[in-house]
C-alpha cells in the first residue's frame, strides 16, 4: 500500500514486524544474510551480491522492492520467484494472526520473505531495506555484513530534512559487532556512520572508488561500477568471516547479474528502432545518473517519457533533466501518481516542454512514433512508469 498511496501507509516503528515474527516463529533468528540500506544503488548492489553468492554455489535468497510487473519479483531464491502457491499458502496460514496487527503491505512481505527463506533452507539471503533503515521492517535481522550504499534526497518528509538526519536513519541498520560497508559518504555524513559504528562496536569500511574494477559488468554506467565496488567490499567481508567465494565466482557473478537474478529496469533497452531505454530513476540522485548515461549515449533528438509520484521533491528532479528534449508527460496507473497535466505545468517552470498524455503507454507510443533516425527515447521518473512498459 505504501507503493500505491505513499506515506499514509508508513509505519514508523517495528512493533508490527516483531508481532509478525512472533506469529511465524521468528524466521529472522539464525538467518544468515546481508542487509542493505541507502538512497540509491541498493537494489543493484543487492542483485550483484546475490549473483556472486549464487555462482559460489550458495542457495541464495533475495528480497528487494519495488517490483516492476509481478509482486513475486520481490522474493527470489537463486533467481527464481516465489511460486504463486507459496504466497497463497502463506496468506491462508497466517491471515488470522496477522489481521489484528493491522500490518502494512510491506510488513506482510518481509514476513513472507523471511519465512520462505527459512522454509526453503537458504544458505544466505540478501535483504534490501524498503525505506530508511532504523525503523524499516527488515531491520529485525542480524546480518553477516551491513551495507549502506549512499545518502541522498528521498523521503525527506519521513526520514529527516537534512542529509545528516537521513544518514542517521540509514545508520540504524548498523549492528553491534557486525561489519558495515559504506559505499559513498564524505564529511558530516561519513561522521554519522563512524559515530554509530563506534557506539555499537561495529567494524566500519569505506569503499575506495579510485580503485580499479578488474571485472566486467553486465550493467551499464559508471554508477554501476561504484555499486560493484561496494558489492566487492561486502563480499570481502563475507570471505573474511569464512564464506567461500572465489575470484572466478566474483567474475561470473558480476558478468551475469541480470541472467542470475532477473534484475531489470536499470538503463534497460526496450527496442532498437527507435532506440528506447527505460530507467527507474525516481529522485534527484537517480536522475543525475540518468543524465550521465544520456551524455554517454550518442543520439540526435531526445524524447523523454516522464512520470513521477506526488510525494517526491519534484522540483529538485526537474532541475536535473535536460531542457533540450521533447517531453511526453504521463501518470502511472496508481493513486500516488502525479497528474500528467500538473507535471507538465511544473516542468515548464524548469524550461522543459512537451505534451501531457492520458497513459504511460500512449506517451511512449507517441514518443516512438515521433522518433526518427538516431533519436533516443527514454522512459523514466518512477519505477511505476517503467513497470508499465518493460
Amino acid at each position: 500500500m505504501f507503493s500505491r498511496i505513499g506515506k499514509a501507509a508508513y509505519k514508523a516503528d517495528l512493533s508490527n514486524t516483531h508481532a509478525l515474527m512472533n506469529a511465524v516463529g521468528h524466521p529472522e533468528r539464525g538467518l544468515k544474510c546481508v542487509h542493505l540500506a541507502g538512497t540509491n544503488g541498493k537494489g543493484s548492489t543487492a542483485n550483484m551480491i546475490a549473483s556472486v553468492l549464487q555462482e559460489a554455489g550458495y542457495r541464495t535468497g533475495l528480497h528487494t522492492s519495488p517490483h516492476l510487473k509481478d509482486f513475486r519479483e520481490r522474493f527470489r531464491i537463486n533467481g527464481d520467484m516465489i511460486p504463486q502457491a507459496a504466497v497463497s499458502a502463506f496468506v491462508g496460514r497466517y491471515r488470522t494472526a496477522f489481521e489484528p496487527v493491522e500490518a502494512s503491505f510491506f510488513e506482510w512481505g518481509v514476513a513472507l520473505a523471511l519465512q520462505w527463506f527459512r522454509e526453503q533452507h537458504t544458505d544466505i539471503a540478501v535483504i534490501e531495506c524498503g525505506l530508511g533503515g532504523r525503523l524499516d521492517s527488515t531491520n529485525v535481522v542480524t546480518p553477516e555484513v551491513s551495507v549502506i550504499t549512499n545518502i541522498g534526497w528521498d523521503h525527506a518528509d519521513l526520514l529527516g530534512d537534512t542529509l545528516e538526519k537521513i544518514a542517521g536513519e540509514k545508520a540504524g541498520i548498523i549492528k553491534p559487532g557486525i561489519p558495515v560497508v559504506i559505499g559513498e559518504a564524505e564529511g558530516p555524513i561519513a561522521e554519522v556512520f563512524r559515530k554509530r559504528a563506534a557506539e555499537v562496536g561495529a567494524p566500519i569500511h569505506f569503499v575506495d572508488h579510485h580503485a580499479p574494477l578488474p571485472y566486467a559488468l553486465d550493467l551499464s554506467g559508471t554508477h554501476q561500477q561504484r555499486n560493484a565496488r561496494t558489492a566487492l567490499l561486502a563480499l570481502e567481508a563475507l570471505r573474511q568471516s569464512g564464506w567461500s567465494i572465489s575470484e572466478a565466482n566474483i567474475a561470473a557473478g558480476l558478468a551475469h547479474v541480470q541472467a542470475n537474478t532477473g534484475f531489470a529496469g536499470r538503463w534497460q533497452t526496450l527496442s532498437l528502432k527507435p532506440y528506447t531505454i527505460a530507467d527507474i530513476g525516481h529522485n534527484a540522485d537517480g536522475l543525475k545518473v540518468v543524465k550521465q548515461m544520456l551524455d554517454l549515449t550518442p543520439h540526435d533528438l531526445l524524447h523523454i517519457v516522464l512520470g513521477t509520484v506526488n510525494d517526491k521533491d519534484i522540483g529538485r528532479m526537474l532541475a536535473l533533466l535536460p531542457q533540450k528534449a521533447i517531453y511526453y508527460f504521463c501518470k502511472a496507473d496508481i493513486p500516488r501518481g502525479l497528474d500528467a497535466v500538473e507535471l507538465k505545468e511544473l516542468a515548464m517552470r524548469h524550461g522543459l516542454s512537451g505534451n501531457a498524455f492520458p497513459s504511460v503507454k500512449k506517451a511512449l507510443a507517441a514518443a516512438q512514433l515521433n522518433a526518427t533516425g538516431n533519436d533516443l527515447v527514454l522512459v523514466t521518473g518512477s519505477a511505476f512508469v517503467v513497470a508499465e512498459v518493460v
